[in-house]
């Protein structure tokens, strides 16, 4: 349905009824005909797209279950995260924000040693040109 061929059938559709409104006489009746349609055209459609996504959804997590199995040292306890609790996603997220901040943290530090070992090297050089 998300197609351009769907697109242009429902344009083309609406066109359709659009220009037999003059022939109804733009009557409650011909009003009818299009509030009905769409209303269950848009009741259909979200149970397609909600299968569409649960169908997405599956192959997304297929695909980074193998990734997490075939990476050496990656825990392999998240490849079945989506059947944890909400409770245990929650814990597991804050386990994870701290790791993040403690990475991060060290990231800055190596930042802070790398910048003040190019100034020591910088005045090395400086004391090496004067003499």
């Amino acid at each position: 349905m998300g197609t351009s061929w769907a697109f242009i059938l429902a344009v083309t559709l609406i066109a359709v009824w659009a220009l037999t409104g003059p022939m109804f006489n733009y009557s409650n009746t011909w009003q009818l005909v299009i509030n009905t349609s769409t209303t269950i055209i848009t009741f259909l459609m979200v149970f397609l797209i909600q299968n569409t996504q649960n169908r997405d959804a599956k192959a997304i997590h297929l695909k980074l279950d193998e990734l997490i199995k075939g990476v050496k040292g990656a825990r392999t306890g998240l490849v079945n995260l989506e059947q944890l609790s909400d409770a245990d996603l929650e814990q597991l997220q804050k386990e994870f924000e701290r790791l993040h901040k403690s990475v991060s943290h060290l990231e800055e530090k190596q930042d802070d040693q790398k910048s003040q070992l190019n100034e020591t090297s910088a005045s090395v050089q400086e004391v090496k040109a004067k003499t």
